[in-house]
């Protein structure tokens, strides 16, 4: 089974961090947000692993080139996510492609994803959940979407950057131009195709798409039962700390990190490599 990660993107919404960094790599937990989602699909049985990549692509390529399975699609402009897409079209071949955006955390069984969509015969098989904040594609009795766009109403429900589609989709958008797929998916559904919105429930999900949802993720996986702890901390490896640091709340102290003297740290990722410096006081914020 093959996948293909859309990990191309600015990250606007992430400067300045973004600016150092491209979204995908953003440490959580002390690894590289991509490796999680990488593992999830190998543990779902995805072999082999496309990446799209434009923004900062050189710390991609020098991450992934010497993965296993992974194929790296460098892109010379932005093309959006059905022009990114549409590059790797040959890469799938005929079977269906499974699509993850690179912004994600979530616990959703893709295996069963990919049996749905195979046992449904649709064109285009996109994860749905109720998330408030984010509902905006409508959905029709039998589950065939209608529209992307509206807020509100009880058919409306959330995009969870998770789809499987049958490549001749993606014919449509001209080689090397700038896409959504959004839009090829509007054009599909005015054509009469079956583009399903398959609801999940019962899972955790998150993107980070802001530094509230990036701070927000860690607090959330932190707290799981996994870490056993009223106060949970993570620190990588080779981390110098001083005696005197205090830790309030959560904290996440990356790999190789310098921590001085005095230093107070609360609800804070302290990325990979960062130096904090004696008498610093940081709380709600990323450290890099």
């Amino acid at each position: 089974m093959k996948a293909m990660i859309l990990a191309a993107g600015l990250g606007t919404r992430l400067r300045p961090f973004s600016s150092v960094r491209p979204k995908p790599l953003f440490p959580v937990l002390d690894q590289p947000l991509i490796f999680h989602i990488i593992n999830q699909l190998r543990r779902h049985g995805v072999e082999e692993v496309m990446v799209n990549c434009y923004h900062l692509k050189e710390q991609i390529f020098d991450l992934l080139s010497d993965q296993p399975g992974i194929y790296l699609q460098q892109e010379e402009k932005i093309l959006g996510t059905g022009g990114g897409l549409r590059k790797a079209m040959d890469f799938f071949g005929t079977e269906p492609m499974l699509i993850v955006n690179g912004d994600i955390y979530h616990s959703i069984d893709l295996s069963a994803v990919m049996t749905a969509h195979r046992q449904s015969g649709n064109t285009a098989t996109l994860v749905l959940h109720d998330y408030p904040r984010f509902n905006n594609v409508s959905v029709s009795g039998n589950g065939l979407i209608r529209g992307f766009g509206e807020r509100g109403g009880d058919s409306c429900l959330a995009f969870t950057g998770i789809h499987v589609i049958d490549p001749a989709l993606l014919s449509i958008i001209p080689q090397d131009s700038v896409y959504n797929i959004i839009d090829c998916y509007r054009y599909w559904i005015a054509e009469s195709a079956t583009v399903f919105g398959l609801e999940e429930k019962g899972h955790y999900w998150s993107d980070i798409g802001t530094p509230e949802d990036y701070l927000d993720l860690h607090s959330s996986l932190l707290r799981e039962s996994r870490f056993g702890a009223a106060t949970p901390f993570l620190m990588g490896q080779d981390v110098e700390m001083a005696d005197d640091v205090v830790l309030d709340d959560w904290a996440v102290i990356g790999s190789r990190a310098t921590i001085g003297k005095g230093v107070s740290l609360k609800r804070v990722v302290v990325w990979d490599g960062a130096v904090v410096a004696d008498g610093t006081d940081i709380s709600d914020a990323i450290f890099y």
